[in-house]
């Protein structure tokens, strides 16, 4: 996909994700992230978006924490939520294609990188703010345009669990394949063992265990937010998924 392509969607995801939580309310629970309301999911994810921004748009070459979470509630909260979405929105679109900042996983540009985890992030917080008003996953998913769903079903396994800090691990060799089942060559052998998760794309060799299903539906699965469509194999290791994969 092209970094045009995940700041379209990085555009409409937050603009979504801004209306449904508008529509629940700021002491909505959030069924997706039970220990949240969506007061919290505003303050978070506006938050990751001024984050990302600082790095597009003032060309920040090392690490630097969040400006932490706002002391703000309902409407004034929702307002600073649209305007930090928007700020990301414009950075990325206006920022020169060779820009250089950090970025944690590995890319093609650091523009291309933070258009991607952007268009990510908003997205599955989108599911969340959108369970809050009563809208089951299922039907935000049905949504999501295929390929950006492989897509990010490929960082999540290429990228984020490549990482050392992952905790999906085993203490003996084990495989997890990913398949999605609606698009073409979507299908990763993910290795465990005592260290961190080793992800090639394809099916090479026997899997211990094997989760499948449309890819939005898949990609929301292995974000949590959904059951997976289909486990076959050892389902231990789909388990194992589900409780060590959190993203922090």
């Amino acid at each position: 996909m092209e970094t045009v392509e995940f700041i379209r969607i990085l555009d409409h995801q937050g603009r979504s994700l801004a209306a449904a939580a508008g529509e629940a309310g700021p002491g909505a629970e959030v069924p997706t992230c039970p220990d949240w309301r969506v007061r919290d999911l505003l303050r978070h994810t506006g938050m990751v978006h001024r984050w990302a921004t600082s790095f597009v748009a003032e060309g920040r070459t090392a690490p630097h924490p969040g400006g932490g979470l706002p002391d703000l509630d309902g409407g004034e909260l929702l307002d600073w939520f649209r305007t930090g979405h928007r700020s990301l929105v414009d950075a990325l679109t206006s920022a020169p294609a060779d820009v250089e900042c950090w970025h944690f996983l590995p890319a093609h540009s650091p523009l291309a990188f933070w258009a991607r985890r952007q268009a990510h992030e908003t997205a599955v917080h989108r599911v969340d703010a959108e369970s809050a008003r009563g809208v089951a996953p299922e039907e935000i998913a049905a949504a999501l345009p295929r390929d950006f769903a492989a897509d990010g079903i490929d960082e999540l396994l290429c990228g984020f669990h490549a990482r050392p800090k992952s905790k999906v691990r085993t203490e003996a060799p084990r495989v997890l394949r990913v398949r999605a089942t609606d698009a073409d060559d979507a299908m990763w052998t993910v290795r465990l063992s005592v260290g961190p998760p080793v992800t090639q794309r394809g099916g090479e060799g026997d899997a211990d265990c094997e989760v499948s299903g449309p890819a939005a539906l898949l990609y929301l699965s292995l974000w949590n937010r959904l059951p997976y469509p289909a486990v076959s194999g050892d389902a231990s290791l789909a388990q194992l998924w589900r409780e060590k994969s959190a993203v922090t």
